[in-house]
């Protein structure tokens, strides 16, 4: 039988990015205009990696992530690494926010294992071994990319959704206990989800170690028809952003999985107290188990300054505790980091 570890009740985590420092920055662009070598910008990621760990450790965050110190945008950086994509230019996301968008220019075909070297370094460095790796899923992919090979879209998804798969079996046989598949464009065509769930459930098929599932923006209502149908144990949602309105949907639809809480508002430079975060895991509680809860910010953390967010984190944990000291009293100290979803 499988060993699964230990982590304390309503574990606390992250979504995935974190702010990269000001000098990681100035090292890119640098290297950008030719004037930092591959290897003094691989050993600046690294560093960053190392100062992101810590922030972390400091934070008291039992589930960390390496920041996606590597990874430009969430998109982006796997286009790059298919075969399959090319890259025309820059298009505006919102604000001053832009993206290379990816274009399909022919079949989609898996080159090496993505995120193996950076994972290797994260667990070299990482304060424990309950690490995270998060990873864009193939229905985000595919709506955030030009389409100029495929008959259809729900093609292209379904064999990005057999590479990300074969992704998720590496960092499997990696020793990663917890993996999460990021799908923000999700709610956004209703009409596509039927088909774009069965896609993800491909994509996580025969992954043996907890999987979630994080979306953030548009409404949870159209994707909430299809959440146990949807082989994932656990979906982290945006529930701060959102006074925890959502909450109710949980109820509505009879869910009864776990949930990735989020409590700070990644929108906002405002920082939750500990006392706003612990009223939020009670309002949690009034609808599911302790044991299937999980705590964490609504989104990542990459569009904040290092200080806000490293200070969010910190009142993600504090408030945490607050409410772990009541569940202890009831004899609720632990739970296992394990899968509940046969897959």
């Amino acid at each position: 039988m499988k060993n699964y570890p230990e982590v304390p009740i309503l574990p606390t985590t992250v979504i995935g990015s974190y702010p990269r420092p000001k000098w990681l920055k100035e090292t890119i662009h640098l290297a950008k205009m030719g004037k930092i070598s591959k290897a003094d910008l691989e050993e600046a990621f690294n560093d960053a990696v190392v100062d992101v760990m810590r922030d972390h450790q400091l934070a008291g965050i039992d589930i960390p992530t390496d920041g996606e110190m590597r990874r430009d945008e969430m998109v982006e950086f796997f286009a790059e690494n298919l075969k399959g994509f090319t890259f025309y230019g820059f298009v505006r996301v919102w604000g001053d926010a832009y993206y290379r968008k990816p274009s399909v220019v022919s079949k989609i075909e898996y080159k090496k294992p993505m995120l193996e070297n950076e994972v290797r370094f994260a667990q070299s460095v990482s304060y424990t071994s309950n690490l995270k790796v998060t990873i864009t899923g193939p229905y985000t992919i595919a709506d955030w990319s030009f389409n100029e090979y495929y008959k259809t879209k729900e093609d292209l998804v379904f064999d990005l959704a057999k590479i990300i798969n074969q992704e998720l079996r590496n960092l499997v046989k990696m020793g990663i206990p917890f993996v999460q598949v990021d799908e923000p464009a999700l709610p956004t065509h209703e009409e596509e989800i039927p088909w774009a769930v069965q896609a993800i459930n491909e994509a996580i098929k025969g992954i043996d170690v907890k999987v979630g599932l994080h979306i953030c923006y548009g409404d949870y209502a159209k994707v909430m028809p299809f959440a146990e149908e949807m082989k994932v144990d656990q979906l982290a949602l945006e529930f701060k952003n959102r006074d925890f309105k959502d909450l109710n949907l949980l109820k509505k639809f009879g869910y009864t999985k776990e949930i990735g809480l989020g409590v700070a508002d990644v929108h906002s430079s405002e920082v939750e107290s500990p006392e706003e975060v612990a009223k939020g895991i009670k309002k949690a509680l009034q609808v599911l188990e302790p044991e299937k809860i999980y705590v964490n910010p609504d989104c990542g953390l990459k569009r904040l300054s290092r200080r806000v967010a490293y200070q969010k984190l910190v009142s993600v944990v504090e408030g945490t505790k607050m409410v772990r000291e009541e569940l202890k009293k009831k004899g609720l100290s632990t739970i296992q980091l394990k899968p509940i979803v046969n897959r």
